[in-house]
Formats: structure tokens, sequence, C-alpha cells
């Protein structure tokens, strides 16, 4: 009980009339807090153990969304959270449900992402659709810093959920860590080459909705502006599976 209060004292889980989405965000935020570590990976064995907490928050996704439930959802933080949040957890619960692979490279992102589908509110969701479709629709280009489908070149996975209360702070916090990480971000100044993670290349439309260029939308989160002039390439991308690595 004492871990429970300290829990709910640190982050004040609530929708708009209390309820189910307490308990289950709870539950979604013991996970994190059990099975993450600092660096954003996963003790998915571990969570094959215990993976009641989770189960329980993707059995609530099935029956309530923003679509399903509108009023439980009454502002756009509200929604965003929920859907960082959902993607997360299914994409958590994917890994387990595919047992625990090494890695999504190749054919394997298609039924991973596109022939399994998940109830979200009651529809039949793949994860690709329900990101394409209707996160991105929200139009709030910072998610692709919080989405997190469980591998290693995904964007660190918090060890809290985001909330409605705190998702501006939270997103502005995930946006700079995810530049200031060299796997990310990496500027040759000699050849005036910027490297810039796979993410910016494949979600490109997102970003340029927001600044002229994308060196330009970095320079929004980078204490160290990048010229405009300088070259723009990409990082190869790690599709394997985010392990911790428990040694």
């Amino acid at each position: 009980m004492l871990v429970i209060f300290w829990v709910c004292a640190m982050y004040p889980l609530t929708g708009a009339a209390g309820g189910p989405l307490d308990s289950s965000l709870l539950r979604w935020s013991r996970v994190l807090g059990t099975y993450v570590n600092e660096q954003g990976q996963i003790d998915f064995q571990g969570l094959a153990n215990n993976p009641e907490e989770l189960q329980t928050f993707v059995d609530y996704i099935a029956t309530t969304s923003p679509g399903s439930d509108p009023a439980v959802f009454p502002s756009t933080a509200s929604r965003i959270a929920y859907f960082i949040n959902s993607y997360n957890a299914l994409s958590m619960y994917n890994v387990l449900d595919s047992g625990i692979p090494e890695t999504l490279s190749g054919w394997r992102k298609i039924p991973f992402f596109v022939l399994k589908r998940f109830t979200i509110g009651g529809s039949k969701l793949s994860l690709y659709t329900y990101e394409n479709n209707i996160i991105r629709a929200q139009g709030e280009e910072r998610v692709h810093f919080a989405l997190n489908c469980m591998v290693v070149g995904c964007p660190r996975l918090p060890q809290t959920p985001f909330t409605a209360e705190d998702l501006e702070v939270q997103l502005e916090r995930e946006t700079r860590h995810f530049f200031s990480e060299t796997r990310n971000l990496q500027i040759d100044t000699d050849r005036k080459v910027v490297h810039l993670s796979w993410i910016m290349k494949h979600y490109r439309e997102d970003f340029l909705a927001r600044a002229p260029s994308l060196v330009d939308y970095v320079n929004n989160y980078v204490k160290d502006k990048i010229p405009s002039d300088y070259t723009v390439r990409f990082l190869p991308y790690d599709w394997t599976i985010n392990i911790q690595n428990k040694e």
C-alpha cells in the first residue's frame, strides 16, 4: 500500500472523471518503473514472468479510448498522452506475444506492425494504422520522440507514463534528450555534414510542417546550432529488440 501511495503522490494519474483511467494507468506506471531502466531498456523476461499489470492496461485500452469515450479525454493533451501510453504498451505487449524476438528487421516488421491487430476502444487496429491514421493526425510531431516500438533505434522509453498535466514538459524533455544522444545526431564540422536519426527521414513531412528544414527543426532543441548549409544524411536504424542487459 505504501508503494501505491507513493506512486500516486509522485505521478497524479487522473482522467476527466477519475475511475478506470486512474487505476489502469497506475498499473502501466508500475510496469515502466519495474521493468524499464534509466536507459530505456526493457526487462522482457521479467515482464514475461509477471505480465498481469501490463495485461490489465492492455485490457483497459481495448475498451476505452478517445474515440469510444471522448468525455474521459476532454483535452488534446489527454488524448495525446493516451495515444503515446497505449501505443507503447501495445508495442511492449506485442514483443511478448511475438515470443520476444531478437530483432524486427526485414520481413519481421510486417507481422509486428501491419498484420497483427489490437483492440483499441472497441476498434481493431494494427500498430501501423494506429500510428499513421490516428496518432500522427493529431498534428503533434514531438510524439515521434515519445512513441516506442521497443527496438534499440527508438527514442528512450521513460520510466513513467505520459500524462495530460505534464505532457508539454514531457514532450520537450524527450525531444531535447533525443537530440542530445549521438546515436540520433552527429555533426561532422570538417565535411559540413549533419547525420540525423532515420526517424527524421521517415517522418520528414511532420517536422517540416513546423520548420523550414530538418536542420531548422533540430536547432530548436540543441544548444550548439547547426549551420544551415550543412548537408543532411541519415544514420542506420537499429531494429534489435531493446532488451535490458542483466550482466
